[in-house]
């Protein structure tokens, strides 16, 4: 296998990296791909070889040493990483030959797509989140709780998503609300086309909304008066843009990032004993188990797929038209009857 031979003097991993950058891939796959890959470069660097050098034995080893600290799933997911990038490199002649392809082919672990999850009641979730003092670390996961949105759609949520029938909110901030939230009060708005990398709203985005369609999703009570509580010491922020939540620690003021989100919540996981590195998806509990914990509850509650499917921005236009013709007495309804209370 050729070495890379680049006059920027780049590494395959670098040079592959980039390329999903070009590619638009979002800031936490990017950085995913770079620490397995890393983790695969400095396992092959003890056996002499490096990314470029790699034999088939090479790959198949550090498969192997994957087994004692990760689940099976994890595992699958790291070999996929390596081949992905193997598969890459071949496809675009930087490298000859893809030493992962047998590897793929004999192991007997495969990734999980719908892993078995650790099961959570109301009641344990109830005081999970009583548990979260902190302001913004609490509105932030009520809201991913009751509304399933994904970590990167709630970090890109902007004050003009938000029509929050609450005056002395609207007297604080002074912002206008989305024209498409007009006469749907207490109303969060979920983009569908915003990407990492793009500039919306006069700021560039860290993050992807993976939605099919716009969403409006109906703000109960409870996440309401959390809403307010959060907006009326929300930190001001240099952003044009006036997002919903700005950090409040290092980066004072500026967006929230979903790698924040992820870390609060591993934290508050760990002390509950929700979370064990190398655990993965069916152990631990993370803001995108929030997500599955809201369509496991409301779609068990309502018996309504369509509209949780809907809620969840998961399905086509004609589906979404079915359900929010009648959007105030249709969706909200549903949604304000079934949603549970975490107080």
């Amino acid at each position: 296998m050729k070495a890379r031979t680049d006059s920027d003097g780049s590494d395959p991993i670098t040079y592959f990296i980039d390329d999903l950058t070009y590619h638009g891939k979002s800031e936490r796959t990017l950085k995913a791909y770079e620490r397995v890959l890393r983790r695969f470069e400095r396992f092959v660097a003890d056996r002499d070889a490096t990314p470029a050098t790699a034999t088939q034995r090479d790959c198949m080893a550090f498969v192997h040493s994957l087994r004692d600290s990760l689940a099976t799933s994890t595992v699958a997911s790291y070999a996929s990483y390596v081949h992905r990038f193997y598969a890459y490199m071949t496809q675009t002649g930087e490298l000859d030959t893809n030493p992962m392809t047998l590897v793929m082919a004999e192991m007997d672990e495969s990734i999980n797509t719908d892993p078995t999850r650790r099961e959570i009641s109301i009641e344990e979730m109830r005081t999970f989140l009583d548990e979260i003092t902190h302001p913004l670390e609490r509105t932030v996961t009520l809201l991913l709780l009751k509304t399933g949105l994904r970590v990167g759609e709630c970090c890109n949520l902007d004050l003009r998503d938000l029509n929050l029938d609450a005056p002395a909110v609207r007297a604080e901030y002074d912002y206008t609300h989305r024209p498409q939230l007009d006469g749907r009060a207490d109303t969060l708005f979920v983009s569908n086309d915003i990407a990492a990398g793009q500039t919306v709203n006069g700021e560039e985005r860290t993050a992807s909304n993976k939605r099919k369609r716009v969403t409006m999703i109906p703000i109960d009570a409870e996440l309401k008066e959390t809403l307010i509580r959060w907006l009326a010491i929300r930190p001001g922020t240099p952003s044009s843009a006036k997002p919903l939540f700005a950090d409040t620690g290092r980066s004072w003021g500026h967006r929230l990032k979903p790698s924040q989100v992820r870390t609060f919540v591993r934290r508050h996981a760990e002390r509950r004993g929700w979370y064990r590195v190398g655990g993965g998806a069916s152990e631990n509990v993370t803001p995108h188990y929030f997500r599955h914990f809201f369509t496991t509850y409301l779609r068990d509650r309502t018996g309504d797929r369509g509209i949780v499917k809907y809620l969840r921005g998961d399905v086509a236009q004609d589906i979404i038209d079915t359900y929010t013709h009648d959007w105030g007495n249709r969706v909200r309804a549903v949604y304000e009857s079934n949603i549970y209370s975490l107080r």
